[in-house]
């Protein structure tokens, strides 16, 4: 089978890791895979297996959402009748060309997937949640149109269907990490801090991600000399924020890290992971911090209390430097607790968030969508 994959390669963000790792996972599996990705002529790696690749046009790229030009629609269309793909399944960008992307499949006779990443709050406790929901109000006319769409939660999917998308055309196919490559292991980092607890950010540093009050929270709670927090990741806050929180208060700033290796390396290194986020859909950071086999804590935006429930600490989106406050000395008085909460972790991904098993329910998914076509 042929898959036309719509996503992003660049700037890194978890949308760019989900197409990455899905996509090679689809051709490990026999699958012909041609990247459809808004990007210039020179953005092409040599070194991409792709079968094919085409570079939509665009006026403005972020983390968050992407301006295409106004041909970027015409050049969609010529590639996909040229590329002539059994199904096309887009990775949501969260640009116009995702409202055009129905009709265009329509007129080609293509089954349409997405896959829809925007974070949530099920509770709608803060501003910040608040504007998430008008995205999803914006976004649940459009995806009815498309013949499925993936969402990671129940809490997502009841959402939408509250939104006015028919039950019938979502799937929940949680996010799933490669648990070969994301391992408890040896870690080279570790060598710098032999004798130090570590705790660890990973993501952007935006205010939806709530780093402020981690920081916060860390630097009232007057940990022992040998705590430090590593912050892997950057942002438009990043700047205030390294001023107001340094080295002298125990924390390190390791800046965006794309290459994979690293991130692992750190990951194994660490003894406790941290995600404050006010909004979250599925946190991949999330998933490969557990499947390392660190000690998880996390708000329970999104679906990341479903996925830590009974296998780490779950804070309120509410309050959550007077949480931390309290949590995070325990990890330092009690170290045996990053111990027994990292295995519970790591077996809680193998029981059900593993990117085998994620792959194999988008294959039946394609393969009921491609023969329905042929019927």
């Amino acid at each position: 089978m042929h898959i036309a994959w719509l996503g992003k390669k660049t700037p890194f963000c978890g949308n760019v890791t989900y197409s990455r790792e899905i996509t090679n996972a689809l051709m490990s599996r026999g699958y012909k895979v041609s990247f459809l990705h808004f990007g210039q002529e020179n953005d092409d790696s040599i070194d991409d297996p792709y079968n094919a690749e085409v570079n939509l046009p665009f006026i403005y790229k972020s983390q968050i959402y992407t301006i295409p030009t106004p041909k970027s629609s015409q050049i969609l269309l010529r590639s996909l009748q040229e590329l002539q793909p059994d199904l096309v399944h887009a990775s949501l960008t969260l640009s116009p060309l995702d409202f055009k992307l129905p009709e265009i499949c329509q007129q080609l006779n293509i089954p349409l997937v997405a896959t829809f990443h925007p974070p949530f709050d099920s509770h709608w406790r803060n501003i910040k949640s608040s504007t998430q929901y008008l995205t999803y109000q914006l976004y649940a006319p459009s995806l009815a149109r498309y013949n499925k769409t993936i969402v990671f939660s129940q809490l997502q999917r009841d959402l939408l269907i509250k939104l006015g998308v028919a039950p019938q055309k979502l799937a929940i196919i949680p996010n799933g990490v490669d648990t070969d490559k994301y391992k408890p292991g040896q870690s080279y980092f570790k060598q710098q801090f032999p004798d130090h607890h570590l705790y660890v950010y990973q993501g952007r540093v935006a205010v939806e991600k709530n780093v402020e009050s981690l920081l916060k929270a860390w630097k009232l709670s007057s940990l022992k000399n040998d705590s430090r927090l590593l912050i892997v990741g950057d942002g438009h806050l990043t700047p205030n924020l390294k001023g107001n929180y340094n080295q002298d208060d125990g924390i390190i700033w390791l800046g965006a890290i794309a290459d994979e290796t690293k991130r692992i390396d750190i990951l194994r290194g660490a003894d406790v992971f941290i995600l404050p986020s006010l909004v979250e859909g599925l946190s991949l950071s999330l998933l490969e911090a557990m499947a390392c086999g660190l000690a998880c804590v996390a708000t329970d935006a999104g679906a990341d209390g479903e996925v830590l429930a009974n296998a780490g600490i779950i804070l309120s989106t509410q309050g959550v430097t007077t949480q931390l406050k309290t949590v995070l000395p325990m990890f330092s008085h009690h170290p045996e607790l990053s111990s027994l909460l990292g295995k519970k972790a790591r077996a809680r991904i193998l029981e059900k968030y593993t990117l085998h098993d994620n792959v194999t329910k988008l294959e039946k998914l394609y393969l009921s969508l491609h023969n329905r076509i042929l019927i």
